[in-house]
């Protein structure tokens, strides 16, 4: 899959949301990634992220976290990231943090987040599946899609390539 998130808003001005209130970091070894819509809502637990990277099928799907903005705890590091390489998925946004950030860039997928932390997840077997969640002033509903790249992130409501 080949875009530029620019000129799919040049091209389908009526059809995308843009984040705008949000800076983000590129960690994954893509820094082009899009496809349907999975998301999670969790603070600091990342149990729901983990089970999605590692026991679903990812082909054509980018999971969007939202972890309510904490840097305090990552929410991926590279064995779950490795894990969702093996099951297809494009990649991940989290709003929130990640750690071993240089083995993520080593790996074919595509990860944004806000931050990096050395902390691991708490693990309480927290967590909301595909629900809609906001981040910024951008709503990402299951289902629909997103594209990410190193000039943002932007959701429609169909796949637009």
């Amino acid at each position: 899959m080949s875009f530029v998130t620019c000129d799919l808003c040049d091209e389908n001005p009526e059809a995308v949301s843009v984040v705008r209130e949000l800076q983000w970091r590129s960690f994954g070894g893509r820094s082009a990634f899009g496809g349907e819509i999975v998301t999670v809502k969790c603070f600091e637990d990342n149990s729901r992220v983990k089970e999605q990277l590692t026991g679903t099928d990812g082909r054509g799907k980018v999971l969007v976290v939202d972890g309510g903005g904490s840097l305090r705890n990552a929410l991926i590091g590279d064995m779950i990231a490795e894990k969702a390489v093996g099951n297809g998925w494009e990649g991940v946004i989290i709003y929130g943090a990640c750690r071993d950030v240089d083995e993520l860039a080593k790996l074919d997928i595509g990860v944004l987040a806000l931050g990096s932390v050395p902390i691991k997840s708490v693990r309480r077997d927290e967590g909301q599946l595909n629900i809609d969640v906001a981040l910024g002033d951008v709503v990402f509903t299951p289902g629909q899609h997103v594209y990410a790249d190193n000039n943002g992130i932007i959701a429609a409501p169909h796949a637009l390539v």
